[in-house]
């Protein structure tokens, strides 16, 4: 008989692997981050995002979750059990009759005013539900006998509506009468098995507890099997905040979250994979040309020594070479020019880049504003990761141009439109000290206003490679002339020549306007025309792009440049 002694030792141990943390290790963590940040994104604040929210977006693998497969399938099992007695236990057909005989029954006592009299008969032959809510109002007289018996006459009618419902959703194949109270209480039990159902079917493919109404299971559960399907809940909603706060999320006394800079640069950084993912496998990577001039070595290739190149980078063994070849028997060693070589160089000179989110009050429709800050933050993950020494400021743009730091780029929204009348020719005198920016409408879009921020900014960094990108959906319909400021829809020519005139100066402080024009349901010809001669004006360009796209054109074309900088 085998005993302590005479067993082989351990035979096997687990590795990496523990029952009570989930799932198991070797699995990636749940992406907690890209979920709260598109809340984010959406909303513009986290001050809904709550625990539950949190555990109902985040997909975990329900195998991993040792106990849930079966606990679930078990639950399930009982509930259309449940579900499949019920359906051969009853017939309908003798309720469906009551229900219709009890409504004709108490239209037939009802004697109604001479003048709906008409209506009244009509909406009982018709079964109209609205119709006999309407001569309730109609009447005007909540407590009169009339009234009163519209009342119960729209119950009964409800009550045959359900029934009939029932009759239509559901095979009953049973042989058991059912009072009309009685079909109600069946037709709810029913419809709360197959919520259950399908919750129960959604959470064994998503681990998704929190989906599960543990309140409406308590019917139909054994008090064991909810006991452990509340601590599965427990420990998973659990895993999920650790998960947070590991990703960089900080939840509060209140249970909502908040983005931390960790969490941001996560985001960014899952954000950058997938666009780069989406690209061409020969045309990603990061791969930088080469030019002239001082810098840090990159290769061995070289080339021969032109006057102004620095000679710290000079080749001394090939130039020594070289001097050898040409003269075997000089002593000492003379150099002339045409025997110097010296090393190619990489330099990645810096790049200051304006990029202004139209931020008006159209952005709104199909959700183009997510799609823009998406966007925003995208580039800004990439100028970190890959180009820290360029310059990247964010401007918000509507009826006013604002300066955005990247950690305020997720709480923006468009503006609330604020006036609806088909034509609207306003001015504002914004040096009146009487005038605030909180009287003037905000949906406009003012993209000269952009523009000269935009160029206030540029002009004070150091570098000659500095461009605007101009994220809008349309033409302008504000500007300012000196201090007054005029919001002109339609969109008017005097909006227009003004917004030219400061691409011009854009162009003269040397810099490149592209624009990024969305599509839009109110988009004609003229807001194309219009984005071409504000690019042609500063030598730039014009990309049509369907929102969802946005992220990885800006991004893929802030490559290119980069890369054309220094070629």
């Amino acid at each position: 008989m085998a005993n302590r002694d005479t067993l082989g030792g351990i035979i096997h141990t687990y590795q990496q692997y523990d029952p009570q943390k989930f799932p198991s290790p070797t699995q990636p963590p749940p992406d907690v981050t890209g979920s709260a940040m598109e809340h984010l994104l959406m909303y513009g604040d986290m001050e809904e995002f709550t625990d539950e929210q949190l555990a109902n977006a985040i997909h975990l693998d329900p195998s991993q979750i040792a106990g849930l497969g079966p606990s679930l399938q078990a639950i399930l099992q009982m509930l259309r059990v449940r579900r499949e007695k019920i359906l051969s236990t009853f017939e309908l057909n003798k309720v469906l009759k009551a229900a219709a005989r009890e409504f004709h029954e108490l239209a037939a006592s009802i004697k109604p005013p001479k003048e709906l009299a008409g209506r009244f008969e009509r909406a009982v032959q018709e079964e109209q539900l609205r119709e006999l809510e309407r001569l309730f109002y109609a009447h005007n007289r909540d407590q009169s006998p009339f009234a009163k018996s519209l009342v119960h006459l729209v119950d009964r009618l409800g009550n045959k509506y359900q029934v009939d419902q029932m009759s239509g959703k559901y095979e009953f194949t049973g042989t058991t009468p059912l009072t009309v109270p009685q079909a109600l209480d069946v037709k709810e039990e029913l419809e709360t098995i197959d919520r259950l159902i399908e919750q129960l079917e959604e959470a064994k493919k998503t681990a998704q507890l929190a989906l599960i109404d543990m309140e409406a299971l308590e019917q139909f559960a054994k008090p064991g099997d909810l006991n452990q399907l509340q601590e599965l809940r427990e420990r998973i909603e659990q895993y999920v905040k650790e998960m947070a706060e590991q990703q960089g999320l900080e939840r509060n006394n209140k249970g909502q979250y908040s983005v931390t800079p960790k969490a941001m640069r996560l985001f960014q950084s899952k954000l950058l994979e997938q666009i780069f993912s989406e690209l061409e496998a020969g045309r990603t990577g990061r791969h930088h040309g080469d030019i002239q001039g001082d810098g840090s070595v990159e290769t061995q290739r070289t080339k021969p020594y032109e006057f102004g190149d620095a000679l710290a980078n000079l080749d001394l063994t090939t130039s020594l070479t070289n001097a050898l070849i040409r003269d075997p028997g000089q002593r000492p060693i003379r150099f002339k020019g045409e025997d110097l070589v010296v090393h190619h160089t990489r330099n990645t000179p810096k790049c200051a880049t304006a990029v202004l989110m139209d931020m008006s009050g159209s952005m709104r429709y199909g959700g183009t504003y997510i799609n823009v800050k998406r966007m925003a933050l995208a580039l800004e993950g990439l100028i970190r990761r890959d180009y820290p020494g360029d310059y990247l400021q964010f401007v918000e743009m509507a009826t006013f141009a604002k300066a955005k730091t990247s950690g305020e780029v997720a709480s923006l929204l468009p503006k609330p439109v604020t006036i609806f009348d088909p034509v609207v020719r306003l001015k504002a005198d914004m040096s009146d000290p009487d005038i605030s920016e909180i009287q003037i409408p905000p949906h406009f879009t003012n993209i000269q206003h952009a523009l000269r921020l935009s160029r206030m900014f540029l002009t004070r960094q150091d570098t000659p490679n500095k461009q605007i990108i101009l994220i809008t959906d349309g033409l302008p319909t504000a500007h300012f002339e000196d201090q007054t400021l005029f919001m002109l829809y339609p969109p008017h020519p005097r909006t227009e020549q003004a917004t030219m005139r400061e691409g011009l100066l854009c162009k003269q402080a040397g810099i490149t306007i592209n624009i990024f024009l969305l599509s839009s349901w109110s988009q004609s010809s003229e807001d194309i025309r219009f984005a071409y001669k504000l690019a042609e004006s500063t030598t730039g360009r014009v990309f049509f792009t369907a929102g969802k796209e946005l992220d990885r054109y800006v991004v893929w074309d802030y490559v290119q440049r980069r890369r054309s900088i220094i070629s």
